[in-house]
């Protein structure tokens, strides 16, 4: 602990002689990924309006660690790492530095992250804060969300939180736990019918040019925020980790784990980037077919049916970003039949962690792949079991 403890010391006080004169500005750059066109400074459009490509930032991250003595709860603690002005209000809601808890299983010690403990019982929240904070610091006063849940109720609170007027458009299937958090956020609920991947479009149709659709997935700014994560495995191991396991359906936490990991290497925090594994459902699992057997995977794969809701993501945006990310990681896919995800919940339960289906499916993803994980091994555990309702 004590060798993390004073290379961040070190870190920060570099950072501090050198914050005058920035090398990378995460506000400004922003690029489209099919034609380099630069993300408007005028507007804030969900994709390049030039090519229709998604735009994401071409730099590593840079980590900015929290001065010494600073009071800024929970993510805040990294804002001058996040795509913000400074001036710009950063819209919290406490999220971040949730629980580290220690588990077992066939007698290796797991160490399990409880991101189910944030505000609004997701992970989501850490990257909503940060996009709710460009929002708003760009103006926006209306806006409009597609999730399978967790994403739209984290981005109902923080809009609220921001006076942001929202609008969330949910699959049919969505959970009634999430539907009704939803709307006591204040936000407007579209249900609509058929699988997500009909959300979606649903949502492109209807934005305007009144309201801006605020994608956490379309848009790169809630990464950053995801990041924080990875920081947070630092501070709380005293190490890096060898090994982390965590759901995967866009995308955006897995890729904001390994963009946090290169930039505490770029940092000289970390030598070598752990070893990153995705979980898919295997009634839908796009990332994992393509891992397992090359873009032919693609041709039996389709958007099944799965409890486990919120990976339910048949064409993830950045799907390449993520193949990029396992394979710099060193890390693999892993996809869990629907039959284990249930069981794998209920033994988390039974230790006290009470999650939805989609977190409980790294556990479950423990039985095929444990001889293969490097030690210290940390599971992401994405939302609470609140949300979800029982299921025999």
């Amino acid at each position: 602990m004590k060798g993390i403890t004073n290379q961040i010391s070190t870190i920060v006080r570099r950072d501090l002689n050198m914050s005058s004169n920035p090398s990378h500005n995460p506000v400004k750059s922003f690029e489209c990924f099919g034609c380099g066109r630069a993300y408007p400074s005028d507007s804030f459009p969900y994709r390049c309006e030039n090519c229709g490509g998604i735009y994401d930032d071409p730099h590593p991250l840079r980590y900015q660690p929290p001065a010494q003595g600073g009071v800024s709860p929970g993510i805040e603690r990294y804002r001058q790492s996040f795509p913000l002005d400074s001036e710009s209000t950063f819209y919290s809601l406490g999220e971040g530095n949730t629980p580290l808890v220690d588990s077992m299983f066939a007698s290796r010690p797991i160490h399990i992250k409880c991101e189910h403990q944030n505000p609004t019982g997701s992970f989501k929240d850490r990257g909503t804060a940060v996009l709710i904070s460009a929002l708003a610091g760009a103006g926006v006063e209306s806006a409009v969300e597609d999730s399978s849940g967790n994403a739209g109720a984290s981005f109902a609170a923080y809009a609220a939180r921001a006076g942001i007027e929202a609008t969330v458009y949910i699959p049919e299937y969505a959970s009634g736990p999430k539907k009704a958090q939803i709307e006591a956020y204040g936000a407007e609920v579209v249900r609509i019918p058929g699988p997500r991947s009909a959300v979606s479009e649903a949502v492109k149709q209807a934005a305007d040019g009144s309201r801006i659709y605020a994608s956490h997935a379309y848009l790169p700014h809630g990464i950053a925020g995801m990041a924080t994560i990875a920081y947070e495995l630092i501070e709380q191991l005293g190490r890096p980790p060898g090994s982390v396991l965590t759901p995967v359906g866009q995308g955006s936490l897995f890729l904001g784990l390994h963009r946090g990991f290169i930039a505490l290497r770029e940092a000289g925090i970390i030598e070598d980037l752990p070893q990153l594994v995705g979980v898919q459902a295997l009634a839908c699992a796009p990332i994992w077919a393509v891992y397992s057997s090359g873009a032919a995977g693609l041709t039996w794969m389709q958007e099944g049916e799965t409890i486990a809701e919120g990976i339910r993501i048949f064409e993830p945006l950045r799907g390449d970003h993520i193949l990029k990310a396992l394979d710099e990681s060193k890390g693999f896919m892993v996809a869990v039949d629907e039959a284990e995800i249930i069981p794998a919940r209920d033994e988390l339960a039974l230790q006290g962690l009470y999650v939805e289906p989609t977190s409980a499916v790294v556990w479950a993803a423990l039985k095929q792949c444990l001889a293969q994980l490097e030690d210290p091994i940390v599971l992401v555990l994405t939302g609470h079991g609140l949300k979800s309702p029982t299921v025999d």
